[in-house]
């Protein structure tokens, strides 16, 4: 039995139908929705992680293998092994790491899976990389690729780099999706956690045309009277 039937082995014994049905529900995937067709097997996230440890060794057939999975908690797994992997991997490992990722972005299928891991494989190995394929990605087809995209650029934010999540802000500006409504608005806070001018000099050119729910995110940690003002129209 190889590796990754292993590890499957070990995760079935984790699950439970009862909040794979909650989160299958959670993760909106019935017909027509973001998370159409994705199928759970019921575990949460501290039992995925505290696995994961355990299998820092995992090689990169292995993660590919469960990244492949139809089922969402192997995939996440998958990203976990492959965080881990990256961690400790030489830059010749790190790349072929990344390269992975951006090869299997099909798999790496709703907002959970893109958030935990795009900006510690993609933001990172970007850091001091040029970041064009961010940028392409921002004006990809797939949901998702957009979301990487956008939520990698978390890690130059905490190196108050801000340039190019501004840029694909700007982009993702007028991006149809409420899952990217969100995300922008959430880079935008992490910037203004940092720079709060940069952040307002942002906002101040586009609010009045930027989707709701990216505005309500944006301001969300601005103090009440100047939150009113940018709600209002007034800022």
């Amino acid at each position: 039995m190889d590796s990754a039937a292993r590890i499957s082995i070990e995760l079935r014994a984790l699950a439970s139908t009862e909040l794979a049905i909650l989160q299958q529900r959670f993760f909106k995937t019935g017909f027509g929705q973001y998370g159409e067709g994705d199928v759970f097997m019921g575990i949460k996230v501290p039992p995925l992680r505290a696995l994961a440890k355990q299998h820092r060794d995992a090689d990169l057939a292995t993660i590919a293998t469960l990244l492949h999975s139809k089922f969402h908690e192997e995939r996440l797994f998958a990203l976990l092994l492959l965080m881990q992997f990256y961690e400790c991997a030489t830059e010749k490992e790190r790349g072929t790491a990344f390269d992975l990722y951006l090869d299997n972005t099909a798999h790496i299928n709703n907002w959970d899976l893109v958030d935990v891991s795009s900006p510690h494989i993609v933001g990172r190995h970007l850091l001091n990389s040029s970041r064009k394929v961010l940028h392409r990605m921002a004006k990809s087809t797939s949901l998702w690729e957009r979301r990487i995209a956008i939520i990698s650029t978390l890690y130059f934010i905490r190196d108050n780099d801000f340039d190019d999540t501004l840029r694909i802000a700007e982009t993702l500006l007028h991006d149809e999706h409420d899952l990217m409504h969100k995300a922008v608005g959430w880079m935008l806070r992490e910037v203004g956690k940092r720079d709060i001018e940069t952040e307002e000099a942002f906002l101040l050119q586009h609010y009045h045309t930027m989707p709701r729910t990216m505005l309500r995110y944006a301001i969300e940690r601005f103090p009440e009277k100047r939150r009113q003002q940018y709600l209002k129209g007034t800022a």
